[in-house]
């Protein structure tokens, strides 16, 4: 009955479009027959759903045709199957594929690790990140997809990391051989300023140039105002888009917003598929609750779930901040999840949100470092002044939700200086001094609410 499933495909494959059937039908694999049901297999529930809406009655249609009316067919996502006994499926979860490569470990070769849980698998679907979802997982499918490259951009914790890694998940896993480079642009100019100072800039060159079949580069934003880097980073995309070389890039702001980037370099990321990934809507934020509940092994009632989903709105890091509160306060406390204990958790949370706006930001700071409002607002460029109010821009950004513009008009800047007054806080909390230090006082003045 396999050669009929073959069949079925390749009629198929004669009557849709080429990128079409290698996106849905190609990945579709026989199992078995159970009674007047042929059961197949797909790689997960996205492409489940989609297949089955889209091409359910062309694949029953064809399927009696081959095989004799009444005949049907049951599609399933794998689990646990036995690879030795059926390779028939190669499933993009975080297992071994990564570590069973030469070098895989050998950080400066490669770049960051992939986070094991980043698998498409573990992507929570909504409106708000079908087309992202879709994209992603089409150019990681495909050896040689129509696209070979891809633009994710959206507020901070709306899941633009775990697609972009979960695409490296599934190369690896489809693609062995591939040599896939996950890094932030932060990464990418460091290593290169590295390479001027130690006199191995063409070492650098080629690395990027010519032995890296896929490059995962996060935080484009991050560039902004950094020449020389820009320079060296367009030309290595020319080599590896001439050579059709997969790259997924990442961003908190649109390209065309992106402050002190050079043409050149817009126009090659230009090229890219570019997809947003919005704020998630109710329903979505139910399902990652639950997604998440489950995958932790948590039993929460379906009324604490609706409720935290209600209330929490931000972004998926503060979803999950709130499903783990309450269940962390149910078991110190001995009590039961119930709707009066998620209330007493998300209170807290939403209300310290809620109220803390750029004017609190601007008071905690200024408090914090001995300096007025009116100095921190001037065109004051004291180092005295000129680091709180980085510090405040930055809070701004993480806590109000506001656009570069609002926040720049708060404090009297444009937005190209909010931008260089983010990245540079973020550079300087990965240093682990002073300014984190400072930070996290602040931040624990905001989060108790005492203003």
């Amino acid at each position: 009955m396999e050669k009929v499933w073959h069949k079925v495909k390749d009629t198929i494959k004669e009557n849709i479009p080429a990128h079409v059937y290698k996106m849905w039908i190609e990945p579709i694999q026989f199992l078995k027959i159970t009674g007047e049901n042929m059961v197949l297999i797909c790689p997960n529930n996205f492409l489940k759903k989609r297949i089955i809406e889209n091409f359910g009655l062309m694949i029953k249609s064809e399927l009696n045709r081959a095989a004799g009316a009444g005949f049907n067919f049951l599609l399933e996502v794998p689990q646990g199957i036995d690879r030795a006994k059926k390779p028939v499926i190669k499933r993009n979860t975080a297992a071994a594929c990564q570590l069973t490569l030469p070098h895989v470990n050998n950080r400066p070769k490669n770049g960051r690790m992939l986070r094991r849980d980043f698998t498409f698998d573990r992507f929570v679907v909504g409106k708000n990140s079908d087309y992202a979802y879709m994209a992603a997982l089409s150019l990681a499918s495909q050896k040689k997809p129509a696209q070979n490259s891809l633009l994710l951009f959206s507020p901070p914790g709306m899941g633009k990391s775990h697609l972009s890694q979960a695409a490296g998940h599934q190369i690896l896993s489809a693609f062995p051989k591939e040599r896939v480079f996950y890094i932030t642009a932060e990464d990418f100019t460091n290593e290169m300023v590295g390479a001027f100072k130690q006199n191995a800039i063409n070492d650098f060159k080629n690395k990027y140039r010519s032995c890296c079949d896929v490059l995962l580069l996060e935080d484009i934003h991050v560039l902004s105002g950094r020449t020389r880097t820009q320079e060296e980073l367009a030309l290595t995309l020319d080599y590896l888009n001439e050579t059709g070389k997969k790259i997924i890039y990442s961003s908190c702001i649109p390209l065309a917003k992106i402050p002190k980037m050079s043409e050149q370099l817009k126009s090659r990321i230009a090229l890219s598929l570019i997809s947003e990934i919005e704020p998630p809507d109710f329903r979505t934020r139910v399902k990652i609750l639950r997604h998440k509940a489950r995958d932790k092994s948590l039993r929460v009632p379906s009324e604490v779930i609706e409720f935290i989903a209600s209330e929490l709105k931000q972004n998926v890091r503060v979803l999950e901040s709130g499903l783990i509160g309450v269940t962390t306060k149910s078991c110190l406390l001995g009590v039961p999840v119930d709707l009066a204990l998620a209330k007493s958790v998300v209170k807290n949370i939403a209300t310290t949100h809620k109220n803390i706006t750029i004017d609190v930001i601007k008071k905690v700071v200024c408090k914090e470092f001995g300096i007025t409002v009116k100095d921190m607002i001037s065109s004051s460029r004291k180092q005295s002044v000129v680091r709180p109010r980085q510090i405040a821009i930055f809070l701004s950004r993480r806590y109000t939700g506001q656009t570069i513009q609002a926040i720049g008009k708060n404090f009297n800047r444009y937005h190209a200086t909010v931008i260089h007054s983010i990245n540079t806080i973020e550079k300087e909390l990965k240093t682990k001094g002073e300014v984190k230090k400072q930070m996290e006082i602040i931040e624990r003045k905001l989060n108790s609410g005492k203003f």
